[in-house]
């Protein structure tokens, strides 16, 4: 029987009162559950609540909005397992990670919470003789969510913690093609008894749901990680109220190897980099950059471990290394991404084509060389487990190249030069580079791009005052 999720309104679960949205197992096209396509009123009601709702949350002391969040964590914690395997039947990915993704959920609500006591103001100078200045940072007010499908259960909690924390209240927008995890974290929310209206769940696709959020003149602020597309929609429509936006959009990542680097752990930490759930990750390395001096050895390493990538549905077979593509959207993206680079003179020496599966939408894992700057392959978002490489000769050329993009989230370099390191950290603009290491950020860091990857950024303290505006306060007593 499937399982048929209500919205998540002012502390009580509404049942949907327009169309349904089918949810699908892109590994198998199972039908799993349905969820609503909110009407406009479903949608204002839980705007309205959440408005209603913010000055009493913002009463509470952040210590007491910490607990709540602590609870909800707690109950991740409690049905880990099964949220783990929702978000791979829904979404595709393999058990490890989801359950990974679970983890991770959970300890970045405890990790928010323990801001409770650590979100701080200042004292400034005064030139006025007995006046002091003080600068508060104070809660935005009502703020929106609206969440991609890659990590659809982990963007709830890096949306809606910094947001709680620091006194605002939330409503969530879950992607259509994987809705429910967050209709199941909604029930965590509520078993926690959080205060009606400080968190709230609306299901619909972006053009309908997410628009009217994007627009509402209601809303103080609206994060969204995603496509630049939508992102540049969402920034137009929160335009017309002034609304700010928090933009986490696509990327390109160049990994660059240079000919000191340890080539084992640069294949190694590419590669993994390459076919994390199935190379549908924004921070991923999209693209690399090897001296011709390592080139052939460093080819034939990545060759040799994306060979042994397996593949398969991830419930059916829980050891597989990579699942499916979420939809067959995203398949027939990538396969027309390699076709045309085959086009402008790219050599496919792996893969490069549709996996042989029965049902789902499985690519296999592949590996282009003598790819050019110019190719699309090699300038725009590929979102599949798809490899190009291109030989340079310096490190010079290769951060030119890799700077030489619309795009500006994440970047790495495997050297065992420190001074080369520190070159590449100083040239390459991007607002993440790793050294050494796969593409996968840290929740104490902060998560910003440049350019068409996005404004604004996540995690850290940096990213829990994207939700604070200040106040400025001249006081004369003297």
């Amino acid at each position: 029987m499937t399982t048929h999720y209500e919205n998540y309104i002012d502390g009580r679960f509404v049942d949907g009162a327009g169309e349904r949205i089918e949810v699908r197992n892109p590994a198998s096209d199972a039908l799993l559950a349905s969820v609503p396509e909110s009407t406009d009123g479903q949608v204002a009601e839980a705007i309205g609540a959440a408005r209603r709702a913010q000055p009493g949350w913002e009463k509470l002391t952040a210590i007491q909005r910490a607990g709540y969040l602590r609870a909800v964590a707690q109950r991740i914690r409690g049905k880990a397992d099964a949220l783990a395997e929702i978000i791979t039947r829904e979404q595709g990915k393999v058990l490890g990670l989801a359950r990974v993704e679970v983890d991770f959920t959970a300890d970045y609500l405890d990790y928010m919470a323990e801001w409770a006591r650590r979100i701080e103001g200042e004292i400034i100078p005064s030139d006025r003789p007995g006046e002091s200045i003080f600068l508060m940072r104070r809660p935005i007010g009502v703020t929106v969510g609206i969440l991609p499908w890659n990590f659809p259960f982990f963007l709830i909690a890096r949306k809606m913690a910094p947001a709680l924390i620091t006194g605002n209240t939330i409503v969530i927008k879950p992607s259509e093609e994987t809705p429910i995890n967050a209709f199941e974290f909604a029930r965590l929310v509520h078993e926690a008894e959080l205060p009606a209206g400080v968190f709230n769940l609306v299901g619909g696709r972006g053009a309908s749901v997410g628009a009217q959020l994007s627009s509402s003149p209601d809303i103080d602020l609206v994060s969204f990680t995603g496509s630049v597309a939508t992102g540049r929609r969402i920034m137009l429509a929160a335009g017309a109220n002034l609304t700010r936006v928090n933009l986490e959009l696509g990327g390109k990542a160049p990994a660059i190897v240079l000919g000191d680097a340890d080539i084992d752990l640069a294949a190694k930490a590419i590669c993994d980099s390459r076919v994390i759930n199935t190379g549908q990750v924004c921070n991923c390395a999209e693209r690399v950059y090897v001296e011709r001096s390592v080139a052939s050895e460093f080819t034939d390493k990545v060759v040799a471990r994306m060979a042994a990538v397996t593949y398969g549905d991830p419930i059916a077979d829980p050891n597989v290394d990579m699942g499916p593509l979420v939809n067959r959207q995203g398949l027939d993206k990538v396969s027309a991404m390699v076709q045309r680079a085959r086009g402008d003179g790219a050599e496919v020496i792996l893969g490069g084509g549709e996996a042989p599966m029965e049902r789902g939408y499985h690519y296999l894992p592949t590996v282009l060389v003598n790819c050019r700057h110019d190719m699309e392959i090699m300038r725009d978002e590929i979102f599949g487990p798809v490899l190009p490489i291109q030989v340079v000769d310096s490190l010079e050329e290769a951060v030119s190249l890799g700077n030489d993009s619309v795009y500006g989230l994440t970047s790495s370099v495997f050297t065992r030069d420190l001074s080369k390191a520190m070159q590449a950290c100083n040239t390459l603009r991007f607002g993440e580079t790793y050294i050494n290491r796969e593409h996968f950020e840290a929740m104490q860091g902060f998560h910003a791009g440049r350019r068409h990857s996005g404004i604004g950024g996540a995690d850290g303290k940096h990213g829990l005052l994207e939700y604070t505006e200040t106040q400025v306060v001249y006081m004369q007593h003297g």
